[in-house]
């Protein structure tokens, strides 16, 4: 039996990796996971080249809990090491056994799938164990078992065993502190987690399924009654993971019902299949594969719960892919396995890299050419699933510039007949008619097509286009194509009188004079509550609503950008009290009748009505206003 020191450039490094190295306790299961997937993967790959003369078979992964022993097994069929080995890869912790291996044979393993992590990974299981023993045998003809005990501090122990076959089983010693990992629905769900597509199958207990051989055999008695007998039951491995899941494989190995499996086991708490996926695959400039779906999205940004997961060589890593992917994407769902993402020695988080910028534009880019190519080949459909997909669109539209650029081929601007225009589609459509007189061309749109029903209406009448524009950061979309496009302006409908929204050179003649302009002027400022509406005496049709509220475009705007996250220069606009356009129409009749009625309790009474209609329309009308409104609306029908 040989005793030593552990070699360690700092003096007891143990303490110091139970505390830092890792962000959290539980990730030492996947670590030590790995390393078995690791020297699996290398003896396949030595297997394959003639290295070794070990028969590959079909190796797993075993993990066992002992609970009266207190120990957690992690057995593994792979190359196994010798005494010597383990005191060069296990003994030296600043060394790591796979970058050699790596650099011996970086030529033929290129594309073996070797994950890489020995090393540091190993020291993850003192987080959580008292003592650790490895029982290994190497793969190699004529050598000797080795059993390798340490107890947390640098010293350990190195004898041999009586291990007959290959591979290497690492015993945890459970702390007190640490129970929790001899729990088995614990264990279950760390598997689960981490190593649910791992490319090894992983072994966690058995279970009993029917046989699939057995034919349960059916009599019948005297009186013709029917018995079956019960199914026969075997009892099999317990595999955890799924080896080879859907984005390892190559599109032409998939169908789209493969898709919505695999989008099934990712998320097994969906309900609703997704909309259509993406998979990514390319191995230059960087590797890359992954598959990426469009859920159906709400209004709300905030809610996600199911998020993209990143995997280097179908190892878990993480849901947080902030920097990888392009914010707009983080709303999407799937999988991204590369590894040449950068990561730091517990891959837990992400380390800056040029490598990143590529990976993230890469993924923009094909993210944009799906659309464009669902947007080609199937219009129907696409717009068929707009509603859903928008959000996402018009956040990347928003934030990334390459993005919006190629979005100009598939965004979409529907209107509130139904119809979608692609942003050529739609100035080419109203060019004509709406132009104003300085050649600017506006475009009409509302957010809410029940509640501003009779502007779009008046707008229509006018033989004007309408946009149907409502998801939560139009608002920001818009001050971007305003700044982007040439002359354009977006004016929602109620913005203005239909007559002002796009101005013309054409002149209303008022039926009304000075004076009597003025003094309809003075009634309605004596009636209507200053704080709140600005009187606007306009000539209009005579068949036009009477009263009219608006809200200027560029303040409402800056509220909605305000509300929705806008910042900057916009949060004045935030606090600033609701003001609002009353529209008066002088050419219309009752306006008329306003004016020429004598008695002034019936003009107030005509005009506070009047104007309730109008906050009405707008939804303006609420609480006590609104009780006494419905009051008096009865009276009037006595």
């Amino acid at each position: 039996m040989a005793k030593g020191n552990i070699n360690v450039s700092v003096e007891n490094i143990f303490p110091l990796i139970k505390k830092f190295l890792y962000s959290d306790h539980e990730i030492f299961l996947r670590e030590l996971i790995s390393n078995g997937t690791d020297a699996t993967l290398k003896l396949k790959h030595l297997t394959s080249i003639g290295e070794s003369k070990s028969e590959y078979g079909n190796p797993i992964i075993e993990v066992k809990i002992d609970k009266e022993g207190k120990k957690l097994h992690i057995i593994d069929q792979g190359l196994g090491m010798t005494a010597d080995e383990v005191e060069k890869y296990i003994n030296q912790v600043a060394f790591s056994g796979a970058e050699e291996f790596l650099d011996q044979y970086k030529d033929s393993a290129k594309d073996s799938g070797i994950i890489g992590h020995f090393g540091l990974g190993f020291y993850s299981a003192f987080m959580v164990a008292e003592k650790v023993e490895i029982i290994t045998k190497s793969h190699k003809e004529g050598t000797t078992a080795a059993h390798w005990t340490c107890d947390g501090s640098p010293e350990f122990t190195l004898e041999p065993h009586d291990k007959a076959d290959r591979g290497t089983e690492i015993i945890l010693h459970i702390a007190e502190d640490s129970t929790e990992f001899l729990e088995e629905a614990r264990i279950s769900s760390l598997l689960y987690k981490y190593n649910k597509f791992m490319p090894i199958p992983i072994k966690f207990g058995t279970k009993d399924v029917n046989d699939p051989n057995h034919k349960p055999e059916t009599t019948t008695d005297a009186e013709g009654k029917e018995t079956t007998e019960p199914q026969k039951k075997i009892t099999v491995d317990n595999i955890i993971n799924n080896p080879n899941p859907a984005w390892t494989k190559q599109p032409t190995e998939l169908e789209n019902e493969d898709y919505t499996n695999f989008y099934r086991e990712l998320y097994p708490a969906q309900h609703e299949d997704p909309l259509f996926h993406i998979h990514l695959n390319v191995d230059y400039p960087f590797n890359l594969t992954g598959i990426l779906y469009f859920p159906k999205m709400s209004q709300d940004m905030a809610m996600q719960k199911d998020k993209i997961q990143l995997y280097q060589n179908q190892v878990y890593v993480t849901d947080n892919v902030e920097g990888i992917v392009p914010e707009f994407l983080t709303m999407l769902r799937g999988v991204i396995d590369s590894p040449d993402i950068p990561l730091n020695v517990s891959r837990s988080y992400l380390q800056a890299d040029g490598a990143v910028k590529k990976i993230s534009s890469y993924i923009t880019r094909k993210v944009a050419d799906k659309l464009k190519s669902l947007f080609n080949n199937n219009r129907e459909e696409f717009e068929a699933k707009w509603n859903d997909i928008k959000i996402v669109i018009e956040y990347g539209m928003l934030s990334e510039d390459k993005f919006f650029d190629k979005a100009d081929a598939f965004a979409l601007y529907p209107t509130v007949d139904g119809k979608y225009y692609t942003y050529e589609e739609l100035f080419n459509a109203i060019k004509a008619k709406q132009t104003d007189k300085d050649g600017k061309l506006v475009i009409l749109y509302t957010s809410n097509q029940d509640e501003q029903h009779s502007y779009i209406e008046a707008a229509k009448d006018k033989g004007y286009e309408v946009l149907l524009l409502d998801s939560p950061i139009v608002s920001h979309l818009m001050q971007k194509l305003e700044s982007t496009k040439e002359n354009i302006t977006f004016s929602r409908v109620d913005a203005d009188s239909v007559d002002k929204l796009i101005a013309k050179d054409e002149t209303v003649i008022s039926k009304l004079d000075d004076d009597q302009t003025k003094a309809l002027d003075a009634l309605l400022k004596d009636v209507i509550p200053s704080e709140k509406f600005m009187v606007q005496l306009e000539p209009m049709d005579s068949n036009a609503t009477p009263f009219m509220i608006t809200q200027p475009e560029f303040m409402r705007r800056m509220k909605e950008m305000q509300a929705s996250g806008g910042g900057g220069g916009m949060q004045m606009f935030g606090n600033m009290p609701e003001m609002y356009n009353l529209v008066v129409n002088t050419n219309s009749d009752l306006v008329n009748e306003i004016l020429n009625t004598e008695a002034k309790d019936k003009q107030a009474h005509l005009i506070t009505q009047s104007l309730d209609l109008a906050r009405l329309s707008q939804g303006l009308l609420k609480g006590k206003e609104l009780s006494d409104f419905i009051k008096r609306s009865y009276e009037l029908l006595k």
